[in-house]
């Protein structure tokens, strides 16, 4: 008889409980204690950073005689390690039990760490099965959150974080970020959005279709302001996911020159992993 691992116990608790995440994310807002243990368990330490999905964007990065779209970054990042591992599925889309995007795109862990989750749960990946992945995420339309997630080794059971690097695959509907809006700012100020990057709204070429209202922003930047649309990109953390959504091109995503440096430095911090 085959030993459940901690990571699958895990696993059948979330689908569980998933829902709870917005009551649990709202009390951090009610109560100091409550946000410094929620803080503490699965977010200390945190580093995240919305990478946009390549799809979405309509100008690519020009530097040192180089083209870089958002994903490819990504793939820098994947290239340089010699640990990977994809997930199975994905743990928030099969809590919900969406219908709209793919179960089965699930994260990729990178780093020494990602040895110890269990093989029952994700497979042993090379860098081409990576890229694979990543290509597929790109095309289901699903944006990237790349950084070190606290919660995933709470939940894997594995050690240190130090050494996990997880890359999400993430939808407007079902991500665990999705609670955004109801976290405390002290836990939400751990997810960045890449500098340089904006989100461009053109109000002749919109339709007042809206449906980039409808669920699709997960950090509620965008709003109706007097028959149009106001984007507030102080909250806003470049995903694209709205940009994929309208299909007049009325939003877009810009970069500026900051992009670049923010780009090689953060890769740089990424990497020390391995």
């Amino acid at each position: 008889m085959r030993k459940i691992s901690f990571a699958e116990i895990s696993i059948f608790i979330v689908n569980r409980i998933f829902n709870w995440r917005f009551w649990i994310a709202k009390l951090t807002k009610k109560s100091d204690l409550i946000k410094k243990i929620v803080e503490k368990m699965l977010f200390e330490k945190d580093e995240i950073v919305v990478i946009p999905n390549a799809i979405s964007v309509n100008k690519k990065i020009e530097a040192e005689n180089s083209e870089f779209l958002p994903s490819e970054v990504i793939k820098a990042v994947v290239e340089r390690c010699d640990d990977i591992v994809i997930m199975n599925s994905c743990l928030c889309r099969t809590s919900t039990n969406c219908q709209d995007y793919p179960q089965d795109i699930g994260c990729i862990f990178l780093g020494p760490t990602s040895r110890k989750i269990p093989r029952s749960i994700c497979r042993e990946a090379t860098v081409e099965e990576a890229f694979e992945q990543i290509d597929r995420a790109d095309e289901a339309g699903l944006s990237h959150i790349i950084g070190r997630n606290k919660i995933d080794t709470v939940w894997m059971n594995v050690r240190p974080g130090e050494g996990l690097l997880t890359i999400c695959h993430c939808c407007p509907c079902c991500c665990l970020w999705k609670v955004y809006p109801s976290l405390h700012s002290d836990i939400t100020d751990k997810l960045e959005r890449l500098s340089g990057v904006s989100v461009d709204y053109d109000p002749d070429k919109c339709k007042r279709c809206m449906k980039c209202l409808k669920d699709v922003c997960m950090f509620h930047a965008i709003r109706k302001d007097n028959d149009k649309i106001a984007i507030d990109n102080d909250i806003c953390k470049g995903c694209g996911l709205c940009v994929n959504t309208c299909k007049f091109d009325a939003l877009t995503i810009t970069y500026d020159d900051e992009t670049i440096d923010n780009v090689v430095n953060r890769l740089d911090n990424l990497i020390e992993i391995d």
